[in-house]
């Protein structure tokens, strides 16, 4: 996992390509989303921050972090 400042990470997704995780509440608190818009990245920011670092993944780096999550 790779941790990008929010200019660097721009070019790699679209500004209108996250989305809110379906755990995540719409009272303010706990709110991540998610980008699949660059080939072979996936990245995870607060939705409450999102001009902030975003967190990149690769796809195998993905499937170990979800399965991590489920595991709680």
């Amino acid at each position: 996992m790779r941790t990008y400042d929010s200019g660097s990470a721009a070019g790699l997704f679209c500004a209108d390509g996250w989305f809110k995780a379906r755990a995540s509440s719409d009272n303010g608190t706990g709110c991540v989303e998610v980008s699949f818009g660059a080939p072979g990245v996936v990245g995870l920011r607060d939705s409450k921050q999102p001009d902030g670092g975003v967190f990149m993944f690769d796809p195998a780096e993905w499937r170990t972090f979800l399965a991590r999550l489920r595991d709680c």
